[in-house]
């Protein structure tokens, strides 16, 4: 990475200039952040500490919300902080660190949430042969190499990125480092960006969806086969979960990063952004945990543990 010419720091705009909604988006956004990492680290904790739940798709959960918690983490304090701070800035470094985290999370769990659905289409096609199927030679290295995808991924862009010059305005119109945003205030020819942006981020979403689609199609057939509503019931709360955050969260996604530089609209790239990156987050451990039974007994017999469940 080459420094740039003149800009060492970036301003974060944000929202608004207005003081008092600036405490109030404050205190909004503290809770939600609280929130994400007490269901995300809680959901991890119930995984480590139940028996019942140490298979493979409930690790997957739990690398899931390890994900989010550090995607929410990569974002929201910064954001807290420059709420209270006058000057909003950020170093070059921290952008660009920013930046490297912020695609190595999202392009990670792009890649776990393709492999999520394999693991279900395993799971209810052949259920008699999952545990041989989805053994630890087979979840560790789809793990792994999710998390080598998005890395790679993350070292691409951001190289990129911050190889560009920023010799004018260094305020960033967002809330974080993003690479649209960021893109707009360079004075070098972005095309380049914009096009590697596209063809990546087009790829992963594809292979994402594909998998996706394919692993769904076989476990509808499956389930059409099945004789047991009670069965065909479980299996659709199941991937119904499942179905849910993949599709909010890719959904979400492609309309922040598949589009020319010209639709770029503050306000707008805001609310999606804070959708993907802040709200998603918290979202998760609800999606996965409210219509999970085996999730709800763990949680009731962890709070027994505790004092906190009396029944």
């Amino acid at each position: 990475m080459k420094n740039v010419t003149e800009v060492t720091m970036f301003v974060l705009r944000g929202f608004t200039d207005n003081r008092e909604l600036q405490i109030i988006l404050f205190f909004l956004f503290l809770a939600i952040y609280l929130f994400t990492l007490m269901g995300n680290l809680g959901l991890i904790v119930l995984v480590i500490g139940d028996s019942r739940l140490h298979n493979p798709m409930y690790y997957f959960l739990s690398v899931l919300s390890s994900l989010d918690a550090c995607f929410s983490s990569d974002i929201t304090p910064n954001m807290l902080a420059n709420f209270m701070s006058k000057s909003k800035s950020i170093s070059f470094q921290a952008c660009a660190t920013q930046l490297f985290l912020a695609v190595t999370f999202g392009t990670t769990e792009c890649f776990l949430l393709a492999a999520m659905a394999y693991d279900r289409y395993v799971a209810i096609y052949n259920p008699l042969l999952y545990s041989v199927s989805m053994s630890p030679r087979v979840y560790l290295p789809l793990i792994a190499a999710s998390c080598v995808g998005g890395i790679l991924h993350a070292i691409i862009e951001t190289v990129a990125t911050f190889s560009l010059s920023f010799c004018g305005t260094n305020e960033i119109k967002h809330i974080f480092c993003d690479i649209p945003p960021l893109l707009t205030i360079s004075c070098s020819d972005t095309h380049i960006n914009e096009l590697l942006l596209f063809l990546f981020v087009s790829s992963i979403e594809i292979i994402t969806i594909l998998i996706v689609l394919i692993s769904y199609a076989f476990i509808l057939l499956a389930i059409l086969r099945m004789p047991s509503t009670e069965g065909r019931r479980k299996v659709f709360s199941t991937c119904g979960s499942h179905l849910t955050g993949v599709s909010i969260f890719l959904g979400t996604s492609l309309f922040m990063y598949l589009r020319p530089s010209s639709s770029y609209a503050l306000e707008h790239d805001m609310i999606v952004s804070i959708f993907y990156t802040i709200v998603i987050p918290m979202l998760n451990p609800v999606i996965y945990s409210l219509r999970n039974k085996d999730v709800k007994e763990a949680m009731k017999k962890f709070l027994r543990k505790s004092g906190v469940w009396i029944q």
